[in-house]
């Protein structure tokens, strides 16, 4: 197929936040598809995505959003989408399309496979990109650009249909990977995950801190606790899905950190400098490389 090709003749987002709004300017901009649904039970959603032009049509039905869809991605918080799956999949038609863009996995393909009928592919996706906003109009198409798509397609996935959710990503400028669902679900336990949830607990306890204090916390943030402040923006609904649907990767990861800050309590109870001295150097060098695979 060429890079102009159409690849689906009509595609319907299930949810229109950022990720989904995103994509969408996406596949208009590369023309993708000729034809866009946008199902959302959100009317001021359904009604800003009209106005935006992301979509050609809209609708609160997931039957009437699917029908006659050759891609169908399901762009809602990790927790229902086995729930939306089973709400649409009476309506796909045979050989269609169904991928996602979750960043848990493992729960995601379980949730929705045993809804989908026989003939029809599903092809598991999870963009690594996002911002602190949320919503249709936080959306813009440049979002997946020299970022990285991981794709985790089920044994035995119509090679094809892989090809095509593919090459789509592709056009919006993504990186892709191929994965196994448990292996990425351990990655972004330590990638992703992790990082929120120590995002959310700092900012936690500076809320919890007597309003004097907080006051000020707020008025003289030094970057590090402004970037904290950032990742804890991000959407708690969809967080909260993402722990609960990730709990063993997150569990084990969490130990592990919580070792290894046990030892730096320790390193800095004794003025153990060298121990603290070696770890800041191991991990500059991290950063070093995040920065050098154009990932910061």
């Amino acid at each position: 197929m060429s890079a102009t090709d159409i690849l689906f003749k009509r595609v319907t987002f299930i949810g229109i936040g950022l990720i989904g709004s995103s994509l969408a300017r996406s596949i208009r901009h590369t023309k993708v598809t000729d034809h866009i649904t946008v199902c959302d039970i959100n009317k001021a959603h359904r009604d800003k995505a009209l106005e935006l032009g992301l979509a050609d049509d809209v609708t609160g039905g997931f039957i009437e959003a699917v029908k006659d869809a050759d891609l169908v991605i399901i762009c809602t918080p990790p927790g229902v989408c086995g729930d939306v799956a089973a709400a649409f999949a009476p309506g796909l038609k045979e050989g269609a399309i169904v991928s996602d863009v979750g960043s848990v996995k493992q729960s995601i393909i379980h949730d929705v496979s045993q809804h989908l009928p026989d003939g029809i592919h599903f092809v598991p996706a999870h963009p690594i990109a996002g911002t602190e906003h949320s919503g249709p109009e936080a959306g813009f198409a440049e979002l997946f650009d020299k970022r990285w798509l991981i794709l985790t397609p089920p044994q035995g996935t119509d090679e094809a249909a892989i090809e095509k959710v593919t090459e789509m990503w592709r056009r919006a400028g993504s990186m892709i990977e191929r994965m196994d669902a448990q292996h990425h679900d351990m990655v972004l336990a330590i990638t992703s995950h992790l990082p929120h949830l120590i995002a959310y607990t700092i900012v936690g306890t500076a809320d919890d801190l007597g309003d004097h204090l907080k006051q000020e916390v707020i008025k003289f943030s030094a970057s590090g606790f402004r970037d904290f402040t950032r990742i804890a923006a991000s959407d708690p609904v969809m967080w909260r899905d993402v722990f609960l649907n990730n709990k063993e990767a997150v569990l084990e990861i969490l130990q592990r950190f919580s070792e290894d800050l046990t030892v730096l309590q320790r390193a800095i109870r004794w003025g153990e400098g060298d121990t603290l001295e070696e770890l800041f150097a191991r991990t500059r060098k991290i950063r070093r490389e995040v920065i050098e695979a154009n990932q910061r």
